[in-house]
């Protein structure tokens, strides 16, 4: 694991503050751990057994307590499983294949067979959002519904933000909690623990800089079940604008929601995405 972290210390200050999170997972809950090519990865399922799955792909820089204010809702209408994402700060292996492959589909084919799913929703955030996208323009008969909030893939990303956290590397905490700022958009007292969370997590992590790659349009056509996609339109790490136009074009029946004062962590989108979900 030390491959993706600065120190064993911040490893083991980041594992410690996401234990604490799941012991506060707020519904009854299963904990999976699935051999994969890529190595462990870990599912958190909640929910009846027998309702329509659901599942959840987080961002970078972060694991599956991303969707803890979202899983007493989901979880009452669907079979939930939240995956922590391979080489993010959760307790999968710390592998990164290249994103420019089949590789994180085939990762995706192996959770998915591993999970006895045939085929599924999938709500994907930021780099979840490629995830998703990637798995779904591969595998279209497999997803029945596709939520996107922030995906990267689609509009410009702006790897100016790249760099704001190399600049500000050098001056520790301060440092660390002004690039989550930047790249967040959270700059209010009542988001302040989710800030001080972010922080925490790039102050050990070293994130991915891989640029995520862009999807074609011949791609995006392929995506022929519901989709929902919502952005911020002050997103700091994509162009929101380009992706509303994109998807406009290429994927007509999608419905799209570009939230004017918000950036790209999206808050309070759980009942809007439900509604989507149960069609």
């Amino acid at each position: 694991m030390s491959t993706i972290y600065k120190s064993e210390a911040g490893a083991n200050e980041i594992q410690q503050r996401y234990q604490e999170a799941l012991s506060a997972w707020p519904v009854p809950a299963e904990h999976i751990r699935l051999p994969t090519r890529e190595g462990e990865t870990f599912v958190i399922a909640s929910g009846p057994e027998d309702a329509p799955p659901l599942l959840l792909l987080h961002g970078s820089g972060a694991n599956t307590s991303l969707w803890q204010d979202d899983i007493a809702s989901w979880s009452r209408h669907f079979r939930t499983y939240a995956v922590d994402v391979i080489g993010e700060p959760g307790r999968s292996a710390p592998s990164r294949p290249p994103l420019a492959s089949e590789a994180s589909a085939l990762w995706l084919d192996e959770v998915l067979k591993g999970l006895g799913i045939t085929n599924t929703s999938i709500v994907g955030m930021s780099l979840g959002g490629w995830l998703a996208l990637d798995y779904a323009t591969r595998r279209p008969q497999r997803v029945t519904r596709l939520a996107l909030l922030c995906p990267g893939g689609v509009g410009r990303q702006k790897m100016g933000l790249v760099f704001t956290f190399l600049l500000l590397r050098p001056f520790g905490r301060r440092g660390a909690l002004r690039s989550a700022r930047a790249a967040t958009g959270l700059d209010t007292p009542q988001t302040r623990h989710l800030l001080d969370h972010v922080s925490l997590t790039f102050r050990h992590f070293k994130p991915r800089t891989e640029r995520l790659p862009v999807f074609p349009d011949s791609a995006l056509r392929r995506l022929t079940m519901p989709v929902l996609v919502t952005a911020g339109a002050r997103d700091a790490m994509f162009d929101s604008a380009e992706t509303a136009r994109r998807i406009h074009r290429c994927v007509p029946h999608a419905t799209v929601n570009l939230l004017p004062d918000a950036g790209h962590a999206l808050l309070d989108q759980t009942a809007s995405v439900l509604s989507f979900l149960r069609g």
